[in-house]
């Protein structure tokens, strides 16, 4: 494959994932295999990353934990393993100067917990953003005893960023892989519950970065807008459903074609459209051919340039 020289190195890639120390071990590749195409869990290193991103042009890539995440039933098993995570990728962000953001995991639906993690990560660990899951457990983003979490990020002024797991509901076909189907509409489901729990509304300080298009957010916005003449559901969201989903962003990740990017250009203009690769999920393969995919669409010069790095760097200047 060929090598991109480093003053080709762009891109900044906001969807790029991490395997620290112990986390497969603890995780079990029994959870984390059958999420995904490949059916089991991807090797991974940062000398890996970092290899795959010279040959893309990947200058940064923002790091976070992937599905199934973190929690598994047990509270102080879940906070001692995000801490875990968080430092190693503080670590290898400090040893690779320049090649790594880090989104820090929370240890979620631990509130409290949560709340402390936010002040570490983000106050002594320097962390770039917050990376969730679209759900944990049965519960939702938009669930009111996570509103503390939401506000003190919005506080903050944070960047959150959200990549879908595979929650209990989306079991009705085990032998699909949970990416194909289940992640989207997972996706879908913790936007709408961000929607109509007030999140959105209350939370204008946030910035909102959600995987693989929106999902299918793009394509069912107008229907689901239909939901803010329901009584009960328009008093959390006094500015409108799509005024709402034109404010997010989104990524990239697995959805450089048209047929996803046609709608997703009809929801919103081009700069709160990021790169992501969804690397080590998704091999190099695709890495590379989502890169290819994006210089063939015919995009306007300043809007590939944009996806590829502006429009990231307004939300992450210290990566210029």
């Amino acid at each position: 494959m060929k090598v991109s020289p480093m003053s080709d190195c762009h891109r900044i890639d906001v969807h790029h994932h991490i395997l620290p120390p112990n986390y497969v071990d603890i995780v079990g590749d029994d959870r984390i295999g059958p999420l995904i195409l490949a059916g089991k869990t991807p090797e991974w290193t940062p000398e890996m990353s970092i290899e795959a991103m010279d040959r893309n042009g990947i200058q940064t890539a923002v790091t976070s934990i992937s599905a199934p995440g973190l929690w598994f039933g047990d509270s102080q098993e879940t906070i001692d393993l995000c801490r875990h995570c968080n430092e190693y990728a503080a670590d290898i962000s400090r040893d690779h100067a320049g090649r790594f953001g880090v989104f820090a995991s929370l240890p979620l639906p631990d509130v409290d917990a949560s709340l402390k993690e936010i002040a570490f990560a983000l106050d002594e660990l320097n962390a770039d953003g917050i990376g969730l899951l679209t759900s944990y457990g049965d519960r939702y983003p938009g669930d009111p005893e996570f509103a503390p979490v939401f506000d003190e990020l919005n506080r903050r002024k944070a960047t959150v960023y959200f990549h879908p797991t595979n929650a209990p509901c989306n079991q009705c076909q085990p032998e699909i892989p949970a990416a194909t189907l289940d992640f989207p509409f997972d996706t879908t489901r913790a936007v709408v519950s961000l929607l109509f729990n007030g999140t959105f509304a209350r939370c204008q300080d946030i910035n909102f970065i959600f995987s693989h298009a929106g999902g299918t957010i793009p394509f069912l916005a107008e229907r689901i807008a239909r939901l803010q003449g329901r009584p009960g559901f328009k008093d959390h969201v006094p500015n409108g459903v799509v005024p709402e989903l034109e404010r997010l962003y989104y990524d990239t990740a697995l959805s450089t074609n048209w047929l996803a990017f046609k709608s997703l250009f009809e929801l919103v203009s081009p700069d709160h459209v990021l790169f992501g690769s969804d690397y080590p999920f998704a091999p190099e393969q695709t890495m590379t051919g989502s890169v290819k995919a994006l210089q063939e669409m015919g995009l306007d010069p300043e809007v590939l340039q944009g996806i590829e790095r502006d429009y990231a760097l307004k939300l992450f200047p210290h990566f210029g």
